[in-house]
């Protein structure tokens, strides 16, 4: 008999029977199972006539083990991505793909709504305020170190409060005497005028305008009856026996000789040098 009848590797007669020719020779379905055939890249076994053999770049499966290696979805019929040698469906080869978020790590997928801040991406849902925990959205928000506020709660946990309102001062305002205001908290007491830039003075704990101060606190010069405000000339001012002057209307009710740090005497409500004085 023919060596063309018999199996190549256990010369078993072929004669009736199926079989496979490898490489131009016989070799019964067996023997091809055991000695030729290609072995799964997934299970290692042998892939026999009978199964459906799936083959890509040089690699063999069976049909049931041609399967995603993240979600383990069939793949047989289905699209599918290579990486670092791992068979992935597309939706598993996107996640592989994805930036991390943040926040809990998990992949940001294409289409998802996401947050980019100093290099580092966030799902829209992780990316909150780290005093009351929600997500920021499109509102503003300021960071402090490593942490980020909502705009309200970092107001509520750093920003200056107006000694006036004691709401946050968000931007700007006004620092009197180591404490801080709203520009338009920071008004004069008697007209209410903003005082911001502007020339102004304090009287027993409240703040005026220079105009409100010279009408309302002010005391009147014993001489020229006008205000003393200490602003302008003549800042310096002269008092005796409860009244007062300016330093340049504190003269001579005689011969007019300015008696500010000189020896004055009083007749009546007169003030007189010496010389005037003796006369």
């Amino acid at each position: 008999m023919s060596d063309s009848s018999h199996c190549s590797y256990c010369r078993e007669d072929l004669g009736g029977k199926r079989f496979i020719r490898n490489e131009g020779r016989p070799v019964c379905i067996s023997c091809h199972t055991k000695f030729c055939a290609n072995s799964c890249s997934h299970c290692h076994r042998p892939i026999p006539v009978e199964s459906k053999e799936l083959s890509h770049k040089g690699r063999y499966w069976h049909e049931e083990c041609f399967r995603c290696a993240k979600c383990y979805k069939p793949l047989a019929k289905e699209p599918f991505s290579t990486k670092d040698d791992r068979i992935m469906c597309g939706k598993c080869c996107s996640r592989e793909d994805a930036p991390r978020c943040h926040g809990c790590y998990k992949p940001i997928l294409a289409g998802k709504e996401s947050v980019e801040y100093k290099g580092n991406s966030w799902h829209d849902e992780c990316f909150t305020c780290c005093n009351c925990k929600r997500p920021i959205g499109s509102q503003s928000f300021l960071s402090k170190g490593t942490d980020t506020y909502c705009s309200p709660c970092y107001d509520r946990k750093f920003a200056k409060h107006c000694i006036s309102c004691k709401k946050a001062i968000i931007s700007g305002g006004v620092n009197y005497q180591d404490q801080p205001w709203h520009g338009h908290c920071f008004v004069c007491s008697s007209c209410s005028k903003p005082l911001a830039g502007t020339s102004f003075t304090n009287h027993q704990d409240q703040v005026f305008c220079v105009a409100c101060y010279k009408s309302s606190v002010a005391k009147k010069c014993s001489s020229c009856q006008n205000p003393i405000t200490g602003f302008g000339k003549g800042v310096n001012v002269v008092n005796y026996e409860g009244n007062s002057w300016h330093e340049y209307c504190f003269n001579c009710k005689k011969c007019s000789l300015s008696l500010a740090n000189k020896r004055f005497v009083a007749n009546g409500s007169d003030i007189l040098c010496s010389d005037c004085g003796n006369k």
